[in-house]
């Protein structure tokens, strides 16, 4: 039995790179894992897969993070494999490399919906399903303490998470439910080429003390940690899980 047997977990965006990463870890555990994702099915499908080739649970819902009107849907599917809610992973993002002065109102409401307004209301959502004792963990990123050009609002965006955190450890707290942030630098995700030149992952290399770029499982290991029974004593918490990028 592994140490998260009978507990129910919901993961936003595990289709790809970290989410999934997580995903499979948490099902390696013993959870009874429900992932979201926005729109590529055959991935999310083969996730489920992998899960149930290894003798885990999992299951694919699909749900746009920025879209409230299937939020209770989906934690009523989540709460099913194992009767009742225990974690909850804010892992599904949008990014965006734009200057600050060609930001358009469309695109900064579009991205708040999905990585602020979404994780919130998910957040207010686990306050009132999680059994006592659960875990709630955002994830967020580097970039809140090392901003770069063309990331203002992803980074703004991911440092409200962190404070949701801050604060709904203290509300939750009573409860023994904790509340935390992982923060990833850079890791192997399609998302980290696509918002970053080429030569990026080379120049990272050389600026962590552990000299390679993250795989989605060094994020995905910390995250089983806090979602388990170790962590009890660790809330309202920040990992920054950057082999070293950022001391």
């Amino acid at each position: 039995m592994g140490v998260l047997t009978g507990k129910g977990a919901l993961v936003t965006g595990g289709s790809r790179g970290i989410g999934a990463a997580i995903v499979r870890r948490l099902a390696a555990d013993g959870a009874a894992v429900t992932f979201t994702y926005a729109s590529n099915a055959a991935a999310a499908e083969a996730v489920v897969g992998e899960v149930k080739a290894g003798g885990g649970q999992a299951v694919a819902v699909q749900a746009d993070q920025a879209d409230l009107s299937t939020l209770d849907e989906v934690f009523a599917l989540a709460a099913e494999p194992a009767d009742g809610l225990d974690i909850l992973v804010c892992n599904a993002a949008s990014a965006m490399v734009t200057p600050i002065a060609d930001v358009t109102e469309a695109a900064y409401d579009e991205l708040m919906a999905a990585n602020v307004k979404g994780p919130f209301f998910a957040l207010q959502k686990a306050g009132s399903v999680l059994r006592d004792g659960g875990r709630v963990i955002n994830l967020s990123t580097l970039n809140t303490a090392v901003p770069g050009p063309g990331i203002s609002l992803y980074a703004a965006s991911k440092a409200s998470l962190e404070q949701f955190a801050a604060v709904a450890a203290r509300e939750l707290g009573p409860r023994g439910i904790t509340v935390n942030c992982v923060s990833p630098g850079a890791t192997e995700t399609d998302m980290f080429r696509d918002s970053n030149p080429p030569e990026a992952a080379g120049a990272v290399v050389g600026l962590t003390a552990l000299g390679r770029v993250g795989q989605p499982a060094d994020i995905a290991d910390v995250v089983a940690f806090l979602a388990g029974p170790d962590s009890r004593w660790i809330t309202g918490q920040n990992l920054r899980v950057t082999g070293g990028l950022l001391i």
